[in-house]
């Protein structure tokens, strides 16, 4: 049997549960438009005691693959990661194949991360490729052979939802993620490509408007206790 006192407190769960959920799904709708960008997925359940529980989790179901003009621009098909460093050696991975080539040559991220272990390409080649297999090639002239140039490596980890998201579409990796493993004999890049974030629009529109339900439901349930809890007084008075 329920007391009021126990309805106030399950009917406050719910509401801090649905209100940290709405804003994880706010973040995924402001990053709906974001290259290699994962969406957030929720495991939630009701408890024997009544409370509301459950897990966030990062979703990393491929997202959709749209052609681009840009050669510095590569997506991933496949799971895995591209690993980028900072000047200051800072290394971090990240799905966003939003390249560009710097000031000194290098291939790097959109804020100046270096990708890979360092890839310069020739300012004066003709063209440069990046394989499937991540090697880089470069050619002189139309019909000189290619040059390899450098590779941009793969790499996987055995929990990809432990890491860590960090500022500008990067992840470091914790103890629950596991060290990065580098792929071998892979095909999974793809030049001129980029990936899109995997945030199905409408279904967390949806989302958010039943989490809004819910919330106003406890938050008039809280109010009709209130209003009983006042009654008592007013007739013990």
């Amino acid at each position: 049997m329920q007391n009021l006192q126990g309805i106030i407190r399950r009917s406050t769960n719910n509401v801090t549960n649905q209100w940290e959920r709405l804003g994880y799904i706010a973040n995924d709708l402001a990053n709906c438009n974001t290259i290699g960008y994962k969406g957030i997925r929720f495991e939630q359940m009701l408890q024997a005691d009544g409370y509301l529980t459950g897990a966030v989790r990062t979703n990393y179901e491929q997202g959709s693959i749209r052609v681009t003009s840009n050669p510095f621009d590569v997506a991933i098909d496949g799971a895995g990661f591209i690993p980028v460093f900072s000047k200051n050696g800072e290394v971090a991975y990240t799905r966003d194949g939003s390249f560009k080539q710097g000031k000194d040559g290098y291939l790097m991220t959109n804020d100046d991360w270096i990708v890979g272990n360092g890839i310069k390409i020739p300012s004066n080649c003709y063209k440069f490729q990046i394989k499937p297999n991540g090697d880089v090639v470069a050619y002189d002239a139309k019909d000189a052979p290619p040059k390899k140039i450098g590779n941009i490596p793969l790499v996987r980890f055995d929990c990809p939802e432990g890491l860590e998201q960090t500022d500008m579409n990067k992840l470091i990796p914790t103890d629950e993620s596991g060290e990065a493993m580098l792929v071998k004999n892979h095909t999974c890049f793809k030049q001129n490509n980029l990936e899109n974030s995997n945030v199905d629009m409408y279904a967390a529109v949806g989302d958010m408007l039943r989490i809004n339900a819910s919330m106003l439901a406890s938050t008039r349930m809280m109010k009709v206790v209130d209003d009983m809890y006042n009654k008592g007084i007013n007739i013990r008075e």
